[in-house]
């Protein structure tokens, strides 16, 4: 479980600098730990591999036997020889572990092919291709810029200051949701739900969710304003294109406050290694003279994760105090 206030201190600095500042890379990753208890087993006994990450953006690895790990985590192994494990984030940081068996030969994680891959059903029942699994956040592309703004449009954009970590300007730290597409940039993961006909998205920060019918139907008349809208999808082949309109104006999108008049046209896309290609269009006449066509960026599928940690937000901290005066 993720709690406030340092969970969502992580959010606000992670989140609240310029948008030029968003699109380069955050800080280091690193091993904290990587352990095996115990280290020296029986032949037939079991150990406990037990690891700690931080920042591991290049996606983590365990081999042999545990294949795509958690940030933070435990597995069982029970090798059958003494075994060198190695945890890699990305190809430039990795440590090893042995787990001594004993009477046996050692073998080391290269010499022990990878167990395959389990390959899931790609489509659903009724044909919609399978979105389900837990994703990655992704940051603003390089090269993001707004398009010219409408007649007036200046009042809304966001101009923050070294300390403004309150009212409007503070990208949600009093824990409501934060829209779309804002909430695609927040560094925690979010998880896909697919059932023939609706797709259930779960924002882990702050435990928003998205309901979004996935039979063609047309987006309802004048609905009430909502945090994260009402939305609709259809295929486009083997893309599904979402529509969402019904936006209260309490959220922003990168860096501008929006009207009730907000829509949002976004398109998923399966990659072969199952990350998804999200494309993404925003529309508002009253702070954007055009459309804000947002360009492609990748969310990465965490097959490690099963669902997304409970996050609990609080919303009566002063952090201000976290930044002093």
């Amino acid at each position: 479980m993720r709690s406030a206030p340092y969970a969502l201190l992580a959010l606000l600095l992670a989140v609240s600098i310029p948008m030029e500042a968003a699109q380069r890379g955050g800080p280091p990753a690193r091993i904290v730990t990587f352990e095996a208890r115990p280290g020296s087993i029986e032949p037939g006994e079991s150990a406990v591999l037990v690891w700690h990450t931080e920042n591991p953006s290049g996606g983590i690895t365990i081999q042999p036997e545990v294949g795509p790990a958690a940030a933070r985590g435990t597995a069982t192994v029970t090798p059958a020889a003494t075994t060198t494990y190695r945890l890699s984030i990305g190809d430039a940081l990795s440590e090893t572990v042995t787990v001594a068996v004993a009477g046996t030969t050692p073998v080391t994680a290269d010499s022990v092919a990878p167990a395959p891959a389990v390959e899931r059903d790609p489509r659903l029942p009724n044909g919609e291709l399978d979105l389900s699994g837990v994703y990655n956040f992704a940051g603003l592309p390089r090269g993001t810029e707004p398009p010219p703004l409408a007649a007036g449009g200046e009042q809304f954009r966001i101009v923050r200051g070294p300390n403004d970590v309150r009212g409007r300007t503070t990208l949600n730290t009093d824990c409501v949701p934060l829209g779309v597409p804002q909430s695609y940039i927040t560094p925690y993961p979010f998880q896909m739900v697919h059932r023939p006909g609706m797709l259930v998205m779960i924002f882990e920060y702050p435990n928003a969710i998205r309901m979004i019918p996935t039979d063609a139907r047309p987006l309802p008349v004048e609905p009430d304003p909502k945090w994260m809208g009402s939305s609709v999808g259809h295929w486009e082949g083997d893309t599904l294109l979402v529509e969402s309109i019904g936006f209260n104006d309490k959220t922003e999108v990168h860096g501008f406050l929006h009207t009730e008049s907000l829509r949002v046209v976004e398109r998923f896309t399966r990659l072969d290694n199952g990350s998804l290609e999200y494309e993404v269009t925003v529309e508002d006449p009253n702070v954007w003279a055009a459309p804000w066509v947002i360009p492609a960026r990748t969310f990465r599928l965490r097959p490690e994760l099963d669902w997304v940690e409970e996050f609990v937000c609080e919303s009566n901290v002063d952090y201000e105090r976290y930044f002093g005066n």
